[in-house]
């Protein structure tokens, strides 16, 4: 079997991963609750996957990382824990239904969508003439998980910055292929299952300590007991009920592995697959490409369709007849696919 959807989850594990989350499910306890040997060795592991994560994002400050299921998790904590009725938001066309959906089920708030180019790159100053007094959020995809381009999120950081409006960056493709310097942004939201590595039902959200959200979940954190309230203190603040400790002993190995390979290692290995596959689908008849050719403008993944064929039908037929795993569709992300013109029949994309 050829594997080519690393970007809805990568597709092997390294052994460190597997080894880490067995030996949690062989001695289990639960970090935070008590003060056995066991309860202590979960918490030093959640510790750790933070520390880990502080030296993936270049930050010092572990207790910044709010630990989630996924990154569909941490984008609604951030969306929902900021906004308010008569907000204002900023986002862009190449925004995943995680942000969209999200945004729209929120009562009494404006929202400002930001058109890409044909290959769905924002005009950064397209964002500034947008905002408003009110505008409360200005929200971007990192990189497009329809056809891999990646945006310049620092020039919109500074943009958000000289308004003092806080910025959530969607690293759901980039984190682990892309250096990210989380001291230049107000949150990340990343999953642990792609290019980190980890196993699914792992990710996190980086919060900036300046920035305070209300709460959407409420119970137990192991601490602060007597107050009916959840603790006012991160990460406790926004972590109520049992964490994933095996899923997050294998995510810090994941993101140990990365650190350890080197992320421009990684990229420069993708961009030498991606180089071989955008120049020879650029050469076949029949092909119509919505990724550009220079792939130091994308991730790790590529769109295409194969034409008068339905994406699912090409998809379909890698699968069947060549034993070759790519995804179709709409990727839950249709404002993307009319941006890219691909909106009939979505697309196929290769992610490696």
């Amino acid at each position: 079997m050829i594997y080519l959807d690393n970007a809805a989850t990568s597709g092997t594990k390294p052994d460190t991963v597997i080894s880490a989350v067995n030996k949690e499910l062989l001695q289990s306890a639960n970090p935070g609750r008590s003060s056995h040997k066991l309860a202590l060795r979960a918490s030093t592991k959640i510790y750790e996957v933070r520390e880990s994560l502080s030296k993936l994002f270049n930050v010092n400050s572990p207790e910044s990382f709010i630990l989630t299921p996924n990154a569909t998790y941490a984008l609604n904590f951030a969306i929902k824990g900021i906004l308010n009725s008569g907000d204002h938001v900023i986002i862009t066309s190449m925004e995943h239904n995680s942000v969209l959906r999200p945004l729209y089920s929120t009562n009494h708030i404006e929202i400002s969508m930001i058109k890409g180019n044909s290959f769905g790159f924002i005009d950064p100053f397209k964002i500034k003439e947008k905002i408003k007094h009110n505008t409360r959020l200005i929200i971007v995809n990192h990189s497009s998980n329809v056809n891999g381009i990646v945006q310049d999120i620092f020039k919109i950081s500074k943009i958000a910055k000289s308004y003092d409006i806080p910025l959530l960056i969607d690293a759901s493709q980039s984190a682990g292929i892309i250096d990210i310097d989380a001291n230049n942004f107000d949150m990340i939201a990343f999953p642990g299952h792609k290019s980190l590595y980890g196993p699914q039902g792992t990710g996190g959200l980086y919060l900036n300590p300046h920035l305070k959200l209300k709460t959407l979940i409420e119970g137990g954190t192991g601490s602060n007991s007597k107050s009916f309230y959840n603790p006012s203190d991160s990460p406790d603040r926004y972590e109520s009920g049992t964490l994933n400790t095996p899923g997050f002993a294998g995510l810090r190995e994941g993101v140990e592995f990365v650190l350890k390979e080197g992320i421009d290692n990684i990229r420069n290995h993708e961009h030498y697959l991606l180089k071989i596959l955008l120049e020879n689908l650029y050469n076949m008849k029949n092909i119509t490409l919505y990724s550009p050719l220079n792939s130091d403008l994308i991730s790790n993944s590529v769109a295409f369709n194969i034409n008068k064929k339905d994406s699912f039908e090409t998809a379909q037929i890698l699968s069947e007849n060549f034993d070759i795993c790519v995804r179709a569709g709409f990727h839950c992300a249709y404002p993307a696919h009319q941006t890219l013109k691909s909106d009939k029949n979505g697309s196929v994309r290769i992610s490696v």
